[in-house]
């Protein structure tokens, strides 16, 4: 029978303990126990399904990845202790010396440091493209590219990439398109239906949605996933399975809470627009953001995040953000609470001054995490902060 999304995402679970429990129980243990020498055997040769060790299974995180393989139309996945562990994993378990990545350049800032700093010291190059001039990525493609690596809606420039465009240019030159899905959900997106192989997410955002755990998810087909698979099992990135237990069942509010972060979010962006103290907004579902048709075409609705640029650069920023009375001020997102973060200063501040502004990362620019509150205490504080900050 098929079922809806919110369906799926609660009704999803693990097999029962056989105590006729209706909320799946926490499976605290490190590892599991065998029968007999010949199950163990078993089991450790892949001729036998079941648990072993909880760096490489456990019932909380086998029922995480089986939701969000339904819910993101895809085989298999692995769940990780971060979602900087996803990403890393979703690149190194694919890739060899002498690889290259093409990478959309609007990345966010841990990204762009894994491609710069961390994968050339193991020969794994990369070359950035922009997601304005998607006309020059397939120029772009070496002998010696293996994988497109995107975000979209990107960190947190917010462009969004054509995914149906994607999934052909990859297919055409038998390249891996790993999508980082985290801004969206697969409650908005899911990227694997417009041809992605691997879909990533900080699932310590939006999935759990309360700012509580931290949380990846590598998700695909079931042969990639066999090379992530070994790839994890054996450096180790294994999520817990408190954390686990805690996204699994964080899944089951995820449709109801999207919906309430994209309402406000528009609310509060249609607010902003055209504001005396601002020099632009950018959310994905105002007609005024560039991709606007492409967002409505591949994005159920707008998502959690919008972007505003205040005028008077960072030092207004920093007056702005000292002003703020209800909104947090952290470098999380996805949150029930609205987060206001300066990238420039925060989480993008090992990038140069030229490559923020490549990536459209204005001194002035402000993301804002739309959180559940009542969307006029969220835009009172904002403007009396704007007010305050003059």
């Amino acid at each position: 029978m098929s079922q809806h999304f919110e369906t799926q995402a609660i009704r999803t679970q693990a097999a029962k303990s056989g105590n006729r429990e209706h909320s799946v129980p926490l499976y605290l243990t490190s590892s599991f126990t065998f029968e007999n020498a010949e199950q163990a055997k078993a089991l450790f040769n892949d001729e036998e399904d079941g648990n072993i060790y909880s760096r490489f299974s456990n019932p909380n995180s086998s029922e995480l990845i089986d939701k969000i393989a339904h819910l993101e139309g895809v085989e298999d996945g692995i769940a990780t202790a971060t979602g900087m562990a996803a990403m890393f994993g979703s690149m190194a378990a694919l890739l060899r010396q002498g690889d290259h990545i093409l990478a959309a350049r609007s990345l966010f800032g841990s990204t762009h440091q894994l491609l710069t700093q961390i994968f050339p010291r193991w020969g794994i190059t990369h070359t950035y493209a922009d997601i304005s001039r998607t006309h020059e990525w397939e120029s772009l493609i070496k002998p010696e590219t293996k994988m497109i690596f995107v975000e979209t809606p990107s960190n947190p420039g917010l462009e969004i990439i054509d995914l149906e465009w994607l999934g052909e240019l990859a297919k055409a030159h038998n390249l891996i398109l790993v999508v980082d899905n985290c801004f969206a959900t697969p409650y908005l997106q899911q990227p694997a239906k417009w041809g992605a192989h691997i879909v990533t997410h900080s699932a310590t955002k939006f999935i759990d949605g309360q700012g509580r755990v931290l949380g990846g998810l590598i998700m695909g087909s079931k042969e990639l996933i066999k090379d992530v698979r070994f790839f994890s099992r054996h450096t180790g990135p294994a999520i817990s399975p408190f954390n686990a237990w805690i996204l699994s069942k964080s899944l089951e509010t995820l449709a109801l809470r999207m919906d309430k972060h994209c309402e406000n979010a528009l609310k509060i962006a249609e607010y902003l627009e055209g504001h005396a103290e601002l020099e632009g907004v950018k959310y994905p579902f105002l007609q005024s953001h560039p991709q606007y048709d492409l967002a409505k075409k591949q994005m159920k609705l707008g998502g959690g995040i919008l972007t505003f640029i205040v005028k008077g650069g960072a030092e207004r920023c920093s007056k702005f953000i000292n002003q703020l009375n209800t909104l947090s001020v952290t470098a999380n997102l996805g949150d029930t609470r609205s987060i206001v973060t300066h990238p420039a200063t925060t989480t993008h501040s090992k990038l140069s001054s030229e490559e923020r502004k490549r990536v459209g990362i204005d001194d002035g620019l402000i993301r804002l995490s739309v959180g559940l509150e009542n969307v006029n205490d969220i835009i009172e504080d904002l403007e009396q902060a704007l007010k305050a900050s003059k």
